[in-house]
């Protein structure tokens, strides 16, 4: 008989601590400190209780519990003393039917681990999806984070401690996260299209109209069929659009969904989410045969990262009337132009504007993303709430300096182009930190024609500054050219500064945003906002209608773009939760 959040609750506290026994290897405490929050909410309630507890407990409780765990592969799984627990862990990933030259490989490696550390490494073994990594996905992780820095391994070790407990606490309640296993799996489908050059070496590359890209399509059209969307189509750019409709005729629309082209060697993740997760809730809608007083229009958008051609944002920019038709002409890397690469793709260019949208037809845009960065993961939040979308400026700049011999130029009588980025890079820094969340970027520099004995005579670098609002990105960049002024006057150099890109900030809608805190919080899940420092396909739509976004944890510090970039199926479950949250509010919404 599974565990219920009422026995739970209504239990007293030795015999509450009882029914939670097990999830902490050997540290009951955590549980028991955190029965002092009852009643729970919900398991996301608990869990994040139960995080709280250790974060508050101190490093040397930390290290207790890290310690507490035995290696895998290790004499304790030898020796058949694991927790029942662990024993089940450890025969899921197969490590129990391991052969003695990989027992004696992994035997290496918790040795080569503990002695860099001092504490066993501590991997889910059953992953994101709660089935079991391979052998190989276990290797390559100890491979990875042996080059880690201590602070940041035992912070992560801690965070997938918190994941075995969160399959171990499913497994008590008898909970399966059904639709975000779902999703899950749909994105492991689509990632089996890639582009050549990159599917070969197992790579995630899917960029605009390539066989990869409209295999894409493809696959997310039927799928939209199989869950029950009245009409699909894919448009005139090659977005993918599912719509379910109204109970009414008359009855508007909420716009969603996010896009299915990827950087190259990139993560399942980026964009795809945002079009499963709600295609999962329309799921769930047909096969209860519920209708809602609005519609809901899923988009794939086809081109958001800019990859083949100079034009980002190329799907959810058609939307709203923003196709550059001067766009057609660009030619890719293999010298495609654009407008080939549609016919061949059987779209028709000259169906491009009929398919702006009318934002009086829609409620507002909403899109669920993967946060693409360590915030969430660090404070162990599955989801965070979407302040605005941070506005960016970009510039391609210019040193000039002067070349000299580097053995015989001393050093007071050096025009040193390349020192004179250096001393910008570092003001960078500090100048963006003073905000807390302005960032700024210099991720091209180069010398030209530079020699191994020549005092840098040029120096070309880039600059992305990005903020929360236009007037903070505004004040930053005008800060960072006014020193970049001070610094070449200084140094007797000169300078170029040319604004490549400019997008204004995206702050969400107060009501919409509002509307995603409390679908959150009905969850039992902490509220915490962020803004986000990457672009999205929000960001257009925002010019047209409001718009909000929630952002969801991943995992592996967060990265992304990235074959590393991940979640769980746990942390979808609740954003598909989350979304239905959203819809069921707007339905009981009568000034919809």
């Amino acid at each position: 008989m599974s565990l219920t959040l009422n026995q739970l609750n209504a239990a007293s506290q030795a015999e509450a601590a009882q029914l939670l026994d097990g999830l902490y290897e050997h540290s009951p405490w955590i549980a028991e400190r955190a029965l002092a929050q009852r009643p729970f909410t919900s398991l996301a309630h608990l869990k994040h209780a139960m995080t709280e507890v250790l974060a508050q407990a101190g490093v040397e409780a930390q290290l207790g519990l890290i310690r507490a765990h035995p290696e895998l592969a290790g004499k304790a799984m030898v020796s058949q003393t694991l927790t029942a627990e662990s024993t089940n862990e450890q025969n899921k990933a197969g490590l129990t039917q391991c052969t003695p030259e990989e027992l004696t490989h992994i035997g290496q490696l918790n040795a080569e681990y503990k002695a860099k550390f001092g504490w066993p490494f501590i991997l889910a073994v059953r992953g994101p999806r709660g089935v079991g990594l391979s052998k190989q996905q276990i290797l390559a992780a100890y491979a990875r984070r042996l080059h880690g820095h201590p602070d940041f391994e035992r912070q992560e070790c801690l965070r997938q401690i918190h994941r075995i407990v969160e399959i171990r606490l499913n497994d008590k309640f008898g909970v399966q996260p059904t639709q975000g296993q779902q999703v899950w799996d749909w994105q492991e489908q689509l990632a089996v299209h890639s582009d050549p050059g990159f599917a070969e070496q197992g790579q995630l590359t899917v960029t605009y109209l390539t066989d990869a890209h409209r295999a894409c399509a493809r696959d997310l059209a039927q799928g939209m069929r199989d869950c029950g969307f009245d009409s699909v189509e894919t448009d005139a750019v090659g977005n993918v659009v599912g719509r379910y409709h109204p109970a009414t005729a008359e009855g508007r629309y909420l716009l969603t969904g996010s896009h299915y082209d990827t950087v190259r060697n990139g993560g399942k993740y980026d964009g795809r989410l945002g079009i499963f997760v709600p295609m999962a809730c329309v799921q769930q809608l047909h096969r209860k045969g519920q209708r809602l007083p609005f519609g809901i229009e899923v988009v794939g958008f086809a081109e958001e990262e800019g990859q083949r051609y100079k034009a980002t944002f190329l799907g959810s920019g058609a939307l709203i009337g923003q196709f550059n038709p001067a766009w057609l002409d660009q030619k890719d890397a293999d010298g495609i132009a654009m407008r080939e690469a549609m016919q061949h793709a059987n779209l028709r260019v000259q169906d491009i504007a009929q398919i702006t949208r009318n934002p009086a037809r829609y409620l507002g845009f909403v899109e669920v993303h993967i946060e693409q960065g360590p915030v969430l993961n660090e404070l162990n939040m599955p989801l965070g709430i979407v302040t605005s979308i941070n506005g960016s400026v970009r510039y391609l700049c210019e040193v000039i300096g002067t070349a000299s011999h580097a053995g015989t130029t001393p050093m007071n009588r050096r025009r040193d182009a390349a020192c004179a980025v250096a001393e910008l890079a570092l003001y960078l820094e500090q100048r963006a930190a003073q905000d807390g969340d302005s960032v700024a970027t210099i991720g091209q520099w180069h010398v030209p024609n530079g020699s191994i004995n020549v005092v840098p005579g040029r120096c070309l670098f880039s600059l992305d500054l990005r903020a929360p609002t236009d007037a903070q990105r505004d004040a930053l960049a005008t800060d960072v050219l006014r020193e970049l002024q001070h610094i070449c006057q200084r140094r007797g150099v000169r300078h170029s500064a040319e604004v490549t890109m400019s997008a204004a900030a995206a702050p969400s809608a107060p009501a919409w945003q509002a509307r995603w805190e409390r679908a959150v919080q009905a969850l039992g899940v902490p509220l915490f906002k962020l803004p986000s420092g990457a672009g999205h396909d929000a960001m257009k739509l925002h010019e047209v209608m409001p718009q909000a976004m929630l952002f969801v944890r991943g995992e592996n510090a967060g990265i992304s773009h990235n074959p590393l970039e991940s979640t769980t199926c746990d942390d979808m479950q609740l954003a598909v939760e989350a979304f239905e949250n959203l819809l069921a509010e707007l339905a009981q919404d009568h000034t919809i």
